[in-house]
């Protein structure tokens, strides 16, 4: 499909974040702008959305397929609605949660802890909003 940045965004926060409130939905909008913005470590090789959404293995909702299997909940099949496309602008003209840090990386532990780095010594726990753990980067991610 031939997205717009500005739609791929959206439907990435739909899919990442669509159940986690406002909060949850900027926090990762905030992460994909992060990444498509930071100047240094592997994202740095990444200077749009479209590469950072469809950058291999990162963001489960931007594959097709997973293990084999038809991924039913991917980006394709988003119905977006007006706070998804607000958030996005949001987003794009540069603002972003004050309490996220410079964070490249959020996942949901499906338990009631975070991990304290992810995804390796890279990432460093900063906070949790919903269901997501957000990740600042260490000074090894420089080394990417």
């Amino acid at each position: 499909m031939a997205y717009s940045d500005l739609e791929l965004l959206a439907r990435i926060i739909k899919c990442e974040a669509g159940g986690e409130g406002e909060n949850g939905m900027k926090a990762v909008a905030s992460v994909v702008m992060n990444r498509v913005n930071v100047t240094y470590g592997e994202y740095a090789r990444y200077k749009t959305v479209r590469e950072v959404v469809f950058q291999p293995r990162q963001f489960v909702c931007a594959m097709e397929t997973v293990g084999g299997e038809y991924n039913a909940q991917n980006i394709y099949n988003m119905s977006l609605e007006q706070i998804h496309w607000d958030i996005a602008e949001w987003a794009m003209a540069g603002h972003r949660l004050t309490n996220l840090g410079t964070a490249l990386w959020f996942f949901n532990p499906y338990s009631p802890e975070c991990r304290p780095n992810f995804p390796t010594a890279v990432g460093v726990f900063v906070i949790r909003i919903g269901d997501h753990c957000f990740y600042n980067p260490t000074d090894a991610y420089a080394d990417t």
